[in-house]
């Protein structure tokens, strides 16, 4: 695989929760090569390693939701809540996993969570920008701002279709 292709893969399991970046345990473990108590055990072993803002325990909501987002089965599998690793959490876990592959999953990761910071300060300097060309310019370029502030906004989710008779 490139580079690029394991970077999108490790993108794909980067989450937002709790308005934090993070990544699964499970999603670690499979990426570097080990079962997930396997890490957790290395994790526990370690604990003082990892305070409150490198790692937490999910809540039940917060694993349920997860499952929901991702598609995930709750039937079966994990007897626990998940632990999500945020990028200094990441970054600890390659003194705790000392193979190869854990040094050379955890630069790809790095360069992961590098390119989406990356990618939000381009877009919140964009929008800065087209705010201050928006100051200069009349009101004739007014419909121009309003359909590109429209591209920037996040998409509105569609109303639900009712389903059944309806008067």
């Amino acid at each position: 695989m490139s580079d690029l292709s394991i970077i999108a893969k490790i993108e794909s399991k980067i989450f937002r929760i709790r308005g934090k970046k993070v990544m699964l345990d499970e999603d670690l473990a499979e990426l570097y090569g080990v079962e997930t108590k396997q890490l957790t055990r290395q994790v526990r072993r370690n604990i003082d390693r990892f305070p409150d803002d490198f790692m937490f325990l999910l809540s039940c909501e917060e694993d349920r939701n997860l499952r929901c987002q991702i598609g995930a089965s709750s039937y079966g599998g994990r007897r626990y809540l998940p632990y999500a690793f945020t990028e200094q959490g990441v970054a600890m876990l390659s003194s705790v996993l000392r193979s190869k592959q854990a040094i050379l999953v955890n630069i790809q990761i790095m360069r992961a969570f590098v390119g989406l910071r990356r990618e939000a300060v381009t877009y919140s300097g964009l929008k800065r920008k087209i705010e201050e060309i928006e100051k200069k310019y009349d009101s004739r370029f007014d419909i121009v701002f309003k359909a590109i502030k429209s591209l920037m906004d996040p998409p509105l989710d569609p109303p639900k279709r009712r389903i059944g008779f309806h008067q």
